[in-house]
């Protein structure tokens, strides 16, 4: 059965779904403000320790999460999933040099891109921390601004002046 929570975050409001366990909950997915959801039941309770995470996180404690996951994808968009799990806090790869490590053509850096684009654990896989070759911040599921909130917040980028 499909549940899922709400936590109240430095981005929004992110909501959680998961499915129901004898142990509480697998992650299944994890969405920012203005993505789109999937309906399941509000089973708060099952989820306490993914909101513990996440308020360590944001209160700087946290570096990587350990959380079960089960997040549905291809094989190949699994393979670049667990790469992202390897990207190290506080740091950003391309998405050309996440090619290169998974093995891929450069001809199908597209297809690492929409992969990662794919991700449906925002936050918890870290494809945040995915950048352009030349530095710019690509494109992000959870809006561009948050993943510069995220790579701010983790020291990856330096906090702009405003």
């Amino acid at each position: 059965m499909d549940v899922s929570t709400v936590y109240d975050s430095p981005l929004g409001e992110l909501r959680l779904t998961g499915e129901e366990s004898p142990g509480g909950v697998v992650l299944t997915t994890l969405s920012l403000p203005g993505q789109p959801i999937r309906p399941a039941d509000r089973a708060d309770r099952l989820f306490t320790e993914a909101l513990r995470q996440l308020d360590a996180y944001f209160a700087g404690r946290l570096t990587r999460f350990d959380l079960p996951c089960a997040a549905r994808g291809t094989d190949f968009q699994q393979s670049v999933w667990r790469a992202l799990d390897d990207i190290p806090y506080g740091t950003t790869t391309t998405y050309g040099e996440l090619a290169d490590l998974l093995g891929v053509e450069r001809a199908e850096i597209r297809a690492v891109g929409a992969a990662v684009g794919a991700n449906p654990l925002l936050l918890i896989r870290p494809c945040h921390r995915v950048i352009g070759a030349d530095g710019s911040m690509r494109g992000y599921a959870g809006g561009v601004e948050n993943k510069v909130r995220l790579l701010t917040h983790e020291g990856a980028l330096q906090p702009m002046l405003g």
